[in-house]
């Protein structure tokens, strides 16, 4: 059908176009892409055994959507990708606000126009990118806001009394007719505010002050909440809870894999930034499990959440991190080291919700906590667990692989890892540590020199966060050491 050659009501007609209502266009496109194979919803991962099969059976049961979850899961993205499930183009009669359907005209404006002009009543086509509408929830919108109200200036411009319905202004739920509408974080609607939306999720009442509407509204209503708010800010009323056909519990990912595959899609990349600086699977992977443990840990607050935003802005300020060191030291090319990740603190810091405790421990003591929690998680998955090393006895089979290394501070060494060293000296100074290249060779001989020394690196760190070295961030620096000899200089910062 040649949408540009229809122009009017009679050339519609003609046509055979037959009109539907929102859910069901949205039902009738989704089920074509279920027999096809093909996502509805690209780019959403994590969710393929849980949200997006409830979200599908959902929309084939033509229901009203409720998300419910913590922030940083997706729940706009996946009322914003419904679009694509909407016909790329639906007819609507000329100047209306509510984008009347031809065949069903509702609103006062589009029925007296086809009254009048019949089969020339003109027509115009609507593209399914402007078929979305969205409101954040906030406490002081109004009903005025979302239904509409009396407008005086256009009373006044066409000299019409206020009992005139075509004085009325309509609000952004009437104007998101044959649309999908999205009202996020709903608790933080005020109660009588969200009774205003009783009628029009079951009736399609609207009420104007005074003016008693009989609009059936065609709309795919999806809401958003979040668990915390229903204590800390408001609720859903209940009425209104039960008006919403299908409650979808969202979630974060969950393994590292998943987070990791998010995170690099939705990180703004600079290609002259990876270009200058490698990031490898180690340090990605250490990004993504601070994520982990900031979720669990017991002085951040869990109602709160921990977004995936805190992934993605740590991945693009280590990456920065290194960009700048390189630039400072004269490495054309570098990669992201261990100690880079302290640039990473003010993405951690900046995105989680502290505990009493926490706030008592101060944000940069946790966030620098967290690092050292997924440093200590990721290093079982690189290296055998030094847990076993650190008991007195060890079995006749067992060896500690890991005393060549603590032996060498014990003997009073030390190692300073300065953050702004170039990597031929950060390398040499590694180098330095005996046994450390040796267990690096053993674990991982196919390395090219910068590979094994990042591995070399994180030895040290994950042996400082088993407790059997010492680790402190002093200004500027790095300083490993032996832990007995850490815990007598008392000239040195808390160590961390």
């Amino acid at each position: 059908m040649d949408i540009k050659k229809i122009n009017t009501l009679g050339q519609l007609k003609k046509s055979g176009y037959t009109s539907r209502s929102v859910k069901d266009e949205i039902r009738a496109n989704l089920l074509k892409k279920l027999v096809k194979k093909e996502n509805p919803f690209p780019g959403i991962m994590g969710y393929e055994d849980t949200v997006i099969p409830d979200t599908e059976r959902a929309l084939l049961s033509r229901h009203n959507i409720l998300y419910l979850g913590l922030r940083g899961q997706a729940k706009t993205r996946m009322a914003r990708q419904m679009t694509s499930l909407l016909d790329e183009y639906v007819p609507y009669i000329s100047g209306s606000e509510i984008n009347d359907d031809p065949f069903h005209p509702v609103s006062p404006y589009a029925i007296h126009l086809i009254n009048e002009k019949g089969d020339d009543t003109p027509v115009s086509w609507l593209h399914r990118s402007d078929r979305y509408g969205e409101k954040l929830a906030t406490p002081d919108v109004s009903v005025a806001d979302l239904i509409g109200d009396i407008d005086p200036i256009k009373a006044a411009n066409l000299k019409l009394s206020f009992a005139d319905e075509r004085v009325l202004h309509y609000g952004i739920i009437p104007r998101s007719n044959r649309c999908i509408f999205v009202i996020n974080e709903l608790p933080d609607l005020q109660a009588r505010i969200q009774v205003s939306l009783f009628n029009i999720l079951e009736e399609g009442d609207l009420q104007i002050r005074g003016f008693k509407l009989r609009l059936p509204l065609d709309i795919l209503f999806v809401f958003t909440a979040n668990p915390e708010d229903y204590t800390n800010r408001g609720s859903i009323v209940t009425p209104l809870k039960d008006r919403i056909q299908s409650q979808i519990l969202t979630h974060y990912p969950k393994t590292v894999d998943t987070a990791l595959a998010i995170t690099q899609q939705e990180a703004g990349n600079i290609d002259a930034q990876q270009e200058r600086v490698e990031m490898s699977d180690l340090i990605k992977r250490l990004i993504e499990q601070v994520a982990f443990e900031a979720r669990e840990h017991e002085m951040v607050d869990k109602k709160s959440g921990v977004s995936a935003r805190l992934s993605i802005s740590a991945y693009e300020n280590a990456l920065s991190a290194a960009e700048r060191r390189s630039l400072i030291t004269g490495d054309v090319q570098s990669q992201v080291w261990l100690s880079d990740l302290t640039g990473i603190i003010p993405s951690i810091t900046g995105k989680i919700e502290l505990l009493y405790e926490g706030e008592q421990e101060g944000p940069y003591q946790v966030a620098y906590h967290l690092l050292e929690k997924a440093i200590r998680t990721q290093f079982v998955q690189y290296f055998p667990s030094p847990e076993s090393a650190k008991r007195k006895k060890l079995k006749e089979t067992e060896v500690n692989i890991y005393k060549p290394i603590t032996q060498w501070f014990d003997t009073g060494n030390q190692l300073e890892l300065f953050n702004e060293t170039n990597d031929e000296d950060k390398i040499q100074l590694l180098y330095k540590v005996d046994g450390l290249h040796a267990l690096v060779k053993k674990f991982y001989h196919t390395g090219n020199e910068k590979e094994q020394a990042l591995l070399m690196e994180f030895v040290l760190h994950g042996l400082a966060a088993f407790s059997m070295i010492s680790k402190k961030n002093l200004e500027g620096k790095i300083a490993f050491k032996d832990l007995m000899g850490s815990m007598l200089d008392l000239g040195e910062e808390e160590e961390i």
